[in-house]
């Protein structure tokens, strides 16, 4: 199971196995704060993906596309996140503002797309 939560929330017991999936560390978040068991910066989105992206919600679906193929590039990412869910909660901690428009949501999708194929 995957869910999600923005590093700037504190953590809890019930997220499980928590991953920074940001290549960028969050602004203000101490390493003490985040209390992660990871930081997988090669999930994120490459650094041209994101500019392009900008957070820019007209351009979501291209996005989600393009990240798509990024992942499916490398797919020992992927694999470790999936690996790590089977053993219980994982909780993919991102630090965009906007919770309907980032990675880490886009992340969440294919992820558990991904597991029902």
């Amino acid at each position: 199971m995957f869910r999600l939560k923005r590093a700037y929330e504190g953590a809890a017991k019930d997220d499980g196995f928590r991953v920074l999936v940001e290549r960028l560390w969050p602004r203000g978040v101490t390493r003490a704060k985040a209390k992660l068991d990871l930081w997988l910066k090669e999930v994120a989105p490459s650094p041209a993906l994101r500019q392009w992206f900008s957070h820019d919600p007209a351009k979501w679906n291209e996005f989600r596309r393009r990240y798509r193929a990024e992942l499916e590039a490398n797919p020992d990412t992927l694999r470790l996140l999936r690996d790590k869910s089977k053993a219980g909660v994982v909780t993919l901690v991102y630090g965009s503002r906007d919770e309907h428009h980032n990675a880490a949501l886009a992340l969440k999708e294919i992820l558990e797309s991904s597991a029902k194929t």
